[in-house]
């Protein structure tokens, strides 16, 4: 299987607040062969998370607005409570950052990449995501996590759990955020978290939830947990489309095993500015196909401030037309 190691620090320096974890070491029988979604099932998706570390609300603001009136269709906080390259210095807080820039922009979805589970009750979360889905007239994706910042979970006395006790909570949060989404009064009984005939009102917009967009790549909980109920999956792509090709068709076949056709869940990476920066529009173009043959469909740039402006003006002109609506 895939070969490549990459370090958590350096993992989360080039590419932001992806759920950041081991490398997906599934491996398909050859009794029972993967089969792989068709690439050009659907149109690809560009995104761009503005780290909001190191900067000012009015710039995230400016970098937001510029974005939705270029076309892109999403843009994404992180959900982190300090800068996370371990440089002292601002950081706003992603949720309500993303209530007041989800209420300054018209078109683009918007969401958090991803929300760490250890930070808030999920009842809270979920009453936090149908408000945010109201104001922005029902373009919100929501993004969830396991958590992993250990330092910050030190820093603000927040309980920091192994990896399993993380992932098998990260479980229950996305039942009980379901059920608050689809049910008049919900009651859920779980392990870490309980609900007695909870309301959820008002609902959010988009019915019968928001899409549900879950990052990481642990084999174990995680990913069976994404093949069951992400309509987004986000994960780290390796360098080597042929890696991520093969990482691909791994989960693929994981969600053919509990019952989930593979191309209801929407495969989303990172691209980051040294892909794309003074690079040629056909080189830029090229790596991005590469990563859409594989299997890709929703590209995010994460960009560290200041942000490069240029560089997403160029992205949104030169790319992101000749690929929108590409087939392998």
């Amino acid at each position: 299987m895939v070969g490549a190691s990459v370090s958590r620090r350096g993992f989360i320096k080039g590419v932001g607040a992806v759920a950041a974890t081991s490398m997906l070491r599934l491996r398909v029988s050859a009794a029972e062969p993967a089969r792989p979604a068709a690439p050009g099932a659907a149109r690809l998706r560009f995104g761009v998370q503005p780290r909001p570390e190191h900067t000012a609300y009015d710039d995230i603001l400016r970098c937001w607005q510029t974005c939705d009136e270029l076309g892109f269709d999403s843009a994404f906080t992180f959900d982190h409570f300090m800068p996370i390259d371990g440089k002292p210095g601002p950081c706003l807080e992603g949720w309500t950052l993303l209530s007041a820039l989800a209420a300054q922009t018209k078109r683009v979805k918007v969401g958090v990449l991803v929300t760490g589970n250890t930070y808030r009750y999920p009842a809270v979360l979920a009453k936090m995501a149908a408000t945010v889905d109201q104001v922005s007239h029902g373009r919100l994706i929501l993004g969830m996590g396991a958590g992993w910042f250990e330092a910050e979970h030190t820093a603000y006395g927040i309980p920091f759990y192994g990896k399993g006790g993380r992932a098998r909570r990260l479980v229950e949060s996305v039942q009980v955020v379901k059920a608050l989404f689809t049910q008049d009064k919900a009651t859920f009984a779980g392990k870490y978290y309980q609900l007695k005939d909870a309301p959820l009102d008002p609902k959010p917009v988009q019915r019968p939830h928001p899409p549900i967009l879950i990052g990481g790549m642990g084999p174990k909980v995680v990913l069976p947990l994404v093949a069951r109920h992400a309509d987004i999956w986000n994960f780290f792509a390796p360098e080597d489309p042929a890696q991520v090709k093969e990482v691909l068709a791994g989960f693929d076949a994981l969600c053919q095993k509990v019952g989930r056709d593979p191309a209801e869940v929407e495969k989303q990476t990172a691209l980051r500015p040294k892909d794309i920066a003074g690079r040629p529009a056909k080189e830029v173009q090229s790596h991005v196909r590469a990563l859409a043959t594989a299997g890709v469909r929703h590209f995010v740039i994460s960009l560290p401030a200041p942000y490069d402006m240029a560089m997403l003006r160029a992205f949104a002109k030169d790319v992101m037309p000749a690929l929108r609506d590409w087939q392998a």
